[in-house]
């Protein structure tokens, strides 16, 4: 937009958007790529950690 506004030529708006587009992309194969590789070659896959804290516990039932 700010490019748009400065009054940039089109064809340095399309590259720079080209440009963040294939940054983004290049960031969402590398985390994929992983677990492709591993499925695709029988590998097993890497464990990812989360920790899950739960926080509810069931109300014990009433007697009536």
């Amino acid at each position: 937009m700010d490019m748009m506004v400065a009054d940039a030529s089109a064809s340095d708006i399309t590259d720079k958007i080209k440009e963040i587009l294939y940054t983004k992309s290049a960031e969402n194969v590398n985390a994929v790529r992983p677990g492709v590789g591993a499925g695709l070659f029988g590998e097993e896959e890497p464990e990812i950690e989360t920790e899950t804290e739960i926080t509810d516990t069931p109300e014990e039932e009433k007697e009536e």
